[in-house]
This record gives structure tokens, sequence and C-alpha cells, in this order.
């Protein structure tokens, strides 16, 4: 198994594995718009041996209160059901944030399972006064701060791409 930056040979193992992982194909035809417009700030696949995607995770610009703070928005996440509970999507998201520190990034958005994200270091967004547009999602709603001044005197509201209205 290879984990690595995502290349343009693998839109359609991605794409393939996201149809398999979701109950629709809203993340797929996500992630299909979001690279058609140019909107994936980072994607890292998890490999097999002859090269196919078993594990996926995106990232895309997200505003604060609309201002660019180099944020970024963790969204997909999928592994491929024979690889899960391995420890290969944490594995994919470590290799993400390390990147994205690399790369000068601040923080890291996710609207997903506390229980999850919560072991990998992500906190509850609303403890720093930070909100998505979408109901009900106060505790799935967290924050990665790659940078230890990245939430200091930012509150309100963290907007994702209008792609993630389609889904």
């Amino acid at each position: 198994m290879l984990i690595r930056v995502e290349i343009p040979v693998d839109a359609a193992g991605i794409d393939k594995l996201l149809r398999k992982s979701f109950p629709s194909e809203a993340e797929s035809q996500l992630v299909h718009q979001l690279r058609e417009n140019g909107l994936i700030t980072l994607g890292v696949v998890a490999t097999d041996d002859y090269g196919g995607v078993i594990g996926y995770v995106a990232f895309s610009p997200v505003m604060i209160n609309g201002e660019e703070l180099q944020w970024v928005g963790l969204a997909p996440l999928a592994v491929a059901e024979k690889h899960r509970g391995a420890g290969l999507g944490k594995a994919l998201v470590y290799e993400g944030l390390d990147a994205l520190n690399e790369f000068g990034y601040a923080a890291v958005a996710v609207l997903g399972d506390p229980a999850y994200y919560g072991p990998l270091g992500f906190k509850t967004a609303a403890d720093f006064k930070l909100r998505c547009k979408w109901p009900d999602t106060e505790s799935a709603f967290q924050i990665y701060p790659l940078a230890e001044e990245s939430l200091n005197g930012i509150s309100g509201l963290v907007e994702y791409s209008e792609l993630f209205d389609q889904c």
C-alpha cells in the first residue's frame, strides 16, 4: 500500500471508490465538481499494490466570515470496505494534515463524527465560537488548528464552497 498525493490518473479510481463508499453519488459528484473548478487544495490517495485506489481524502478552501485565511475543509474521506478498521482513514487524514502544515495552511474544518475525528486532534468548533451554516451540526462541526495562533481572534461563520450545498 502507498499513501500519496493524488494525480490525474487517480480520478477514475477515486470516483469508483466514492460511489461504492456512500449511499448516493453526491460525494462523487462533489469531488468531480471541486476538481473541475480548481477547488481541491489537496487530495490524498491510498493505493493497493496494483495502483488501485483504496482510500481517499480531499481538502478544499473554506472562508471565515467571507475572508480567506488559509483554512481548508476536509471532505470527503472514504476507505474501501475491505480495508476499513485498519487505520487507513486515520493515515490519510494525518498525511493530509502534515502536507497542509508544510504548505502553511492555518486550520482544517470537518463536519463529521466526533468519536472518529476527536481522537485525531479535532476540537469542537463551537468551543471557539465557530459555526457552519448547516443546522443541527454543532457537535459534528470540528476544527484542527495547524498552527497555535491560527484560532486567535477568529470566530464566526466557516463557509464551504457553494458546491457543498448540492450534496
